[in-house]
């Protein structure tokens, strides 16, 4: 019996501590920040924001008069972060609990802040255009 429950116990400790290091590298892919969230395709730019327990990175700089696309990253998101809403643009959308989902922004003008928020509005994002 002793046995077993020992093993029982260093299986969950392994168990944690791989889900752990699995969170820990997906946090740093999330948190990239706004100096590495935005890059160039096929004469678009891309914005990649990642949704689970809010957005991240809250605030993004982009340049103006491009067409860009936002790229919506989840991963086991089940939380109202993945209802997405940007007023400015009439734009409502659910995103799926694990996958990314482009959302077209027309290039929007300097000194712009287009924000977004989920569908309760407690978590927010922007993208500032300069």
């Amino acid at each position: 019996m002793k046995t077993i429950t020992l093993s029982l116990l260093a299986i969950l400790i392994m168990g944690g501590i791989y889900i752990a290091a699995q969170e820990s590298s997906y946090q740093e892919e999330a948190s990239g920040g706004s100096a590495n969230n935005v890059t160039m395709e096929d004469g678009k730019q891309i914005v990649a924001i990642t949704a689970k327990g809010g957005y991240s990175p809250k605030v993004s700089s982009a340049k103006a008069d491009i067409p860009t696309i936002i790229r919506m990253k989840t991963r086991g998101a089940f939380d109202c972060s993945s209802s997405v809403v940007i007023p400015s643009i009439g734009y409502q959308g659910y995103l799926p609990p694990t996958g990314e989902t482009n959302i077209n922004i027309p290039a929007q003008k300097a000194g712009t802040t287009l924000q977004g928020m989920c569908g309760m509005g407690m978590y927010r994002f922007q993208i500032q255009f300069s």
